[in-house]
């Protein structure tokens, strides 16, 4: 029955893709760039018209159609129009975690020989990194996203504190001193559920402890002494009463809920808490919600890499037109314009007022954090090595295993994985 289901879906999608790409003609000498884009998050659907408005009043003979999707059905749309090989789409909206699974599978044109040195040096490094792979570039960054760290100062000040904490170590003796006072009963709200929100979460601890997921040949180093090191402190977090036990169900929505309730003193999130979590119509603790750097240990600080950027499919009968387009949108003119609603993915225009009073609260942090951006694992069967990773470091912070075993677990059976992907 489960296989069934899953035929039905993937002949649908295919039909859907089917549909889309015939309603594309190319009549009058009009040449049609077709594309998809995600309907949530950053750029809204209407910000992406106003662009692909813009761009087509430039250039008369160039018609841009976009297909809008919820994330959730962002990746299976791109996987069945690669796989049908029928040139659905000319470019694709790429999550920082798909561009190794998409070039190996062959659906993404290489595009490390259209972008100039220039360029490359101007991007965010972790923005450029999030769409390379094996020394090739599968997409241009647009998208600059990444997680905060947040504290409440009522709570700090109470605690008899006059900074927020610079390392993990720190935030734990910050954490435990407003426990045993009585301002916060679990100091630290986490996001702990068996998803991919953990993995996001064990990311930047991994990074922070000086530990990596993966060697150059993609065989795990995740279980290192930094790695286990990383963990342990998650899981002693719990044990020792900081962090609240309501991680182990949260994500990213829950965060934020409790953040702004006031049962947290610290968390880690996506920039959109900030502006959530001091409004009183949303919040409890309007007015005391403040941004610092990530916390790090053996890094000075490590915020994880929410990006997004633009793929050409290798299907695309227009890769060139297609690449003018999509370096339009990303290009750092457009991009300060749309400054209210992310960050520029380009060095050279952080300096420009217009992007410093579009979001005037993480300016001024973003320079410095912007530099200690780090990835998920960049590796081809990543799906799959979420789903194994959230399942063994939860297992560890259940008690149900040692950081140690759950980490070897994981990395074994991740190596089979490797084992089968690269037959």
């Amino acid at each position: 029955m489960k296989k069934s289901f899953v035929a039905l879906l993937v002949v649908l999608l295919a039909i859907s893709s089917f549909c889309f790409a015939a309603g594309a003609s190319e009549d009058d000498g009009v040449l049609v760039i077709k594309g998809i884009y995600m309907n949530q998050a950053g750029y809204q659907m209407e910000d992406i018209e106003q662009m692909a408005a813009d761009y087509e009043a430039a250039h008369p003979g160039i018609d841009v159609q976009i297909e809008y999707v919820a994330y959730d059905a962002l990746h299976d749309k791109i996987v069945t129009a690669g796989a049908s090989g029928a040139g659905t789409y000319d470019f694709v909206l790429l999550d920082c975690i798909w561009p190794a699974e998409f070039s190996e599978a062959g659906f993404l044109l290489d595009l490390t020989d259209y972008i100039s040195e220039e360029e490359k040096a101007d991007y965010w490094s972790g923005a450029l990194q999030a769409m390379e792979y094996k020394g090739r570039i599968w997409g241009l960054p647009q998208l600059m996203d990444n997680h905060w760290f947040f504290y409440n100062t009522e709570m700090l000040a109470e605690a008899g504190f006059d900074h927020p904490p610079r390392t993990w170590s720190e935030l734990r003796e910050m954490a435990l001193v407003a426990k045993e006072k009585g301002i916060c009963e679990y100091p630290f709200i986490g996001g702990y559920s068996q998803s991919e929100t953990l993995v996001c979460n064990f990311s930047f601890m991994l990074s922070a402890f000086g530990g990596s997921f993966f060697d150059e040949d993609n065989m795990p180093t995740f279980n290192s002494p930094e790695g286990v090191a990383a963990l342990t402190y998650m899981v002693n977090g719990l044990n020792e009463g900081w962090i609240n036990p309501a991680s182990l169900e949260s994500y990213d929505e829950d965060i934020r809920r409790i953040f702004s309730s006031g049962e947290a003193m610290f968390s880690v999130n996506w920039i959109y808490q900030l502006a959530l979590a001091n409004d009183p119509a949303e919040s409890n603790i309007a007015g005391n919600a403040a941004l610092a750097m990530v916390p790090g240990e053996v890094m000075e600080s490590a915020c994880l890499n929410g990006g997004m950027g633009l793929g050409i499919m290798a299907s695309s009968k227009h890769p060139d037109e297609t690449y003018d387009f999509i370096k339009y949108i990303s290009s750092p003119e457009v991009e300060v314009e749309y400054a209210q609603r992310a960050f520029p993915v380009w060095k050279s225009v952080f300096d420009d007022p217009r992007v410093k009073e579009a979001q005037p609260d993480a300016y001024e942090l973003s320079v410095d954090q912007f530099n200690y951006i780090v990835n998920r694992p960049i590796v081809p069967f990543y799906t799959e090595t979420s789903r194994i990773l959230a399942r063994e470091t939860q297992a560890a912070l259940l008690g149900m295993k040692t950081p140690q075993q759950a980490l070897d677990d994981a990395a074994a059976e991740i190596i089979e994985v490797r084992a089968e992907f690269m037959e």
